[in-house]
């Protein structure tokens, strides 16, 4: 009785706290509109002072008599969003009646109707976050005597089940298999199937955003992992990846998903009419993107979503995956989805201080061999630099030993790239005097051990630069990248000063006039 009692308390109180937002809501969006009506704010705030007052209170009574505030038992975007819009409805119908009947002609309709649409528009894309955050998830409930009755089916052609084995294992593939085609499709069980047998007792297949059902799991029982939830609701990406990779043997394979941006704004855009869809492409963009790149707003978007629904870059998703000792066996996008199959190869990187902001500090080769952090602004997505051999088995390098078609830079990363504005922070790494002027790139792991062993050992004799000899040679491949350093470090070593100079000048000519460029 008294636990009873405790949760109807809760949920008179959580109503309330809906209330006092929808008001909040009513009068932010009211404000909006006096400020948009071209007229004295003098003027309209008296005169609409106590309509206003009755309007709320046809809304709030409204919106209390449909069950708008009994957000609790909603558990899908259908049972929040239709509440919303019948009550939203019902409110126009009864102003539009009010207004009329009385004769009240003299009041501003763009402000009634406007604060109306506007109110609606803010209260769904509220709602979409609350259930966002809210939305169940699918957990298998994991028992310790189930595991221990639990028969093992090898893979290898040696194993020879009885009859009654061979029958339950293939009522258990037919069943998980529909259940992946009614969570998903037939298409992504084709996917899953290629690389994992699903009906395997040493391959499990499950449907969670936290690490908690993954840490449940004993040591050593299972070779591959199928998780059907998509990761854009995991509170904490890399923590859940490494649970999952401790989790598998060496080689086991990990298949899951994501919404990429392009697909969520791709969706976005088609579930809702026209303009309306973008006007709420606009806030999610703002709240979703721009909001979480903030050091004011950050920790304001993780306490409200709790890291649930977030946008995720194809790259940033590969990258936390290699981060945490994956390799990708094959991606593919179906159904609107981004899935991947990842092997796991080692253990996970634990890094403590990832990149994620808009300036990153990234690990270089200095003089001596020193491992330098060079400070760049971001071109790339979260996570891309795990991405450098990945990108390189796919694509190659291009002229100019850039990767061709790499989808690890952004679109405003290539603006910032053609004119280096990337690069301006390294002008820090100069006073830091890792850095001088004039002089190679600081390389990364990966680039540098491209390189020929007699020309790593003598880059690393001397400081990198911010102006390279790149820019005097304009070489186009590999080999004459390795030709143009040499040349360059073979004058230094004669003559610092006149070397830099010379080649400081050179530089500045061809970026000027002959419209150098690095990609």
């Amino acid at each position: 009785m008294q636990e009873e009692r405790q949760n109807k308390k809760k949920i008179i109180r959580r109503k309330v706290i809906y209330l006092l937002i929808d008001l909040l809501i009513i009068t932010a969006s009211f404000l909006i509109f006096i400020w948009i009506k071209p007229a004295s704010k003098r003027t309209y705030l008296p005169t609409y002072f106590n309509p206003f007052l009755f309007f709320t209170g046809v809304w709030l009574f409204v919106s209390l008599i449909i069950s708008k505030y009994n957000l609790n038992k909603a558990k899908n975007y259908k049972e929040v969003f239709i509440p919303i819009l019948i009550s939203n409805l019902t409110i126009l119908a009864v102003i539009t009646t009010l207004i009329y009947s009385f004769g009240a002609f003299n009041y501003s309709r763009l402000i009634v109707f406007g604060t109306i649409l506007l109110t609606t528009i803010l209260e769904l894309i509220l709602a979409y976050l609350f259930i966002s955050v809210k939305r169940p998830v699918i957990v298998p409930d994991f028992d310790a005597a189930t595991f221990r009755k639990t028969r093992y089916y090898p893979t290898d052609k040696t194993f020879k089940p009885d009859k009654a084995d061979e029958t339950k294992y293939i009522e258990t593939r037919d069943q998980i298999k529909q259940i992946i085609i009614d969570e998903s499709s037939e298409n992504v069980y084709n996917f899953i199937s290629q690389y994992i047998d699903v009906g395997n007792p040493e391959n499990l297949t499950l449907s969670t955003t936290t690490r908690f059902n993954i840490d449940q799991l004993p040591e050593n029982r299972f070779k591959n992992l199928v998780n059907l939830h998509i990761i854009n609701d995991f509170r904490y990406i890399n923590k859940f990846f490494e649970s999952v990779n401790f989790k598998l043997p060496d080689g086991g394979v990990y298949i899951n998903s994501a919404e990429t941006y392009p697909l969520r704004k791709k969706r976005i855009l088609s579930e809702y009419p026209f303009i309306i869809n973008y006007i709420y492409y606009f806030f999610d963009f703002i709240f979703t993107r721009v909001f979480p790149k903030l050091l004011v707003f950050k920790k304001f978007y993780f306490w409200i979503t709790r890291g649930h629904n977030r946008v995720i870059s194809r790259a940033e998703t590969l990258g936390r995956l290699y981060s945490c000792g994956f390799e990708c066996v094959d991606e593919k996008f179906i159904d609107g989805r981004f899935y991947f199959a990842m092997r796991k190869v080692k253990k996970p990187a634990l890094d403590d201080k990832p990149t994620y902001g808009p300036f990153i500090r990234l690990k270089r080769y200095g003089k001596n061999g020193k491992e330098i952090g060079v400070y760049k602004m971001r071109t790339m997505h979260a996570y891309s630099e795990y991405l450098q051999e990945y990108v390189f088995q796919k694509n190659q390098l291009q002229e100019g030993g850039k990767f061709s078609n790499d989808f690890r830079v952004t679109g405003v990363g290539r603006f910032m790239r053609k004119f280096w504005l990337d690069e301006l922070p390294m002008i820090f790494n100069l006073f830091l005097g890792d850095m001088k002027i004039v002089g190679v790139r600081p390389l990364s792991k990966h680039y540098f051990n491209l390189y020929t062993e007699d020309m790593r050992n003598k880059r690393i004799k001397f400081k990198p630069g911010l102006v390279p000899p790149f820019y005097v040679h304009m070489p186009k491949t590999l080999e004459d990248i390795m030709a143009s350093e040499s040349k360059y470090l073979d004058e230094y070593a004669k003559n610092h000063l006149w070397t830099d100079i010379k080649y400081f000048f050179l530089a500045f000519y061809n970026i000027i006039f002959r419209r150098a460029r690095s990609n």
